[in-house]
């Protein structure tokens, strides 16, 4: 039994690397020039489902590529599923520009906020509002000091270990202060920020859910638009019960890597994967 486990994972991770290496940017080697000069080389997509082509063709003449299947389940948008992938559903244009924007908003006002954990955690500990400390151009400092000591000055305070404190200054004292303690900018951790975790956090050490860290339910609102999302999935008479989500962040250039999450499979009844792309910092 486990070595036909073994078996199929080895298989698994191999048709994930063959279609990473497929798709993977490339650039141009053939020129001596740096690699912000460098053109990416041209990637074959005939392979890969353009849902918003997907969408406009169904809506035009009702006409679907060999395969996708329209599900009639009374859902606002047109949702369509794999039929050699069972439990694959896709909306294109599931969420309005409106609500884009909205949760847009959200995911860097309000859903970087501790006790939410981000990729920052574990250097700078939690920090608090963040985006506020970016529009005001604040500069985060590192300092050596007791933890019941305060300083003139600062205006949010994150702990990582007893000895370390590190609080967002206003950028003229933080440039008096910069040259005896680490600093980085506010607007450096806003576009350094990659990752946030909602609901139940994610141990990344571990790979699985830890039930013993501070958090705090999923937004209300959030709740009913995963609710809205995944009702075409589920059985009649059903609910789907969010407890937990990733918001992932990606820069220009920056992908995220073909991978399986083997950790949800027990813990959810189906995954969904929301996909905003609009340009967000100047």
């Amino acid at each position: 039994m486990y070595g036909s486990d073994k078996v199929s994972e080895d298989a698994e991770r191999t048709a994930f690397r063959k279609a990473e290496k497929k798709y993977k940017l490339y650039y141009d080697d053939s020129s001596k020039s740096s690699r912000k000069k460098k053109q990416p080389k041209q990637v074959d997509l005939s392979e890969v489902l353009d849902f918003k082509s997907i969408l406009d063709s169904y809506n035009q003449n009702g006409q679907l590529p060999p395969g996708i299947v329209a599900v009639q389940c009374g859902f606002n948008s047109p949702v369509f599923l794999l039929e050699n992938h069972p439990g694959f559903y896709f909306i294109p244009g599931a969420l309005s520009m409106q609500e884009q924007s909205q949760w847009i908003r959200e995911s860097l006002t309000s859903f970087p906020q501790p006790p939410n954990r981000t990729n920052h955690n574990a250097f700078y500990g939690p920090i608090d509002d963040l985006f506020n400390a970016v529009k005001e151009k604040k500069v985060l400092l590192e300092e050596e000091s007791s933890i019941g000591s305060l300083d003139l000055g600062a205006s949010s305070c994150t702990s990582n270990e007893d000895a370390h404190r590190w609080k967002f200054y206003e950028e003229d004292i933080a440039t008096l202060r910069g040259k005896t303690c680490k600093s980085v900018k506010a607007g450096v951790l806003l576009r350094k920020l990659r990752w946030c975790t909602l609901g139940l956090q994610f141990d990344w050490s571990k790979r699985n859910y830890n039930v013993s860290l501070p958090h705090k339910k999923i937004p209300d609102a959030l709740c009913q638009l995963a609710k809205r999302l995944a009702a075409p999935a589920m059985p009649i008479g059903e609910e789907f019960q969010p407890e937990a989500a990733i918001v992932n962040y990606f820069g220009l250039g920056t992908y995220k890597s073909l991978h399986p999450d083997r950790c949800f499979y027990c813990l959810f009844y189906c995954i969904i994967l929301v996909i905003v792309e609009r340009k967000l910092i100047d």
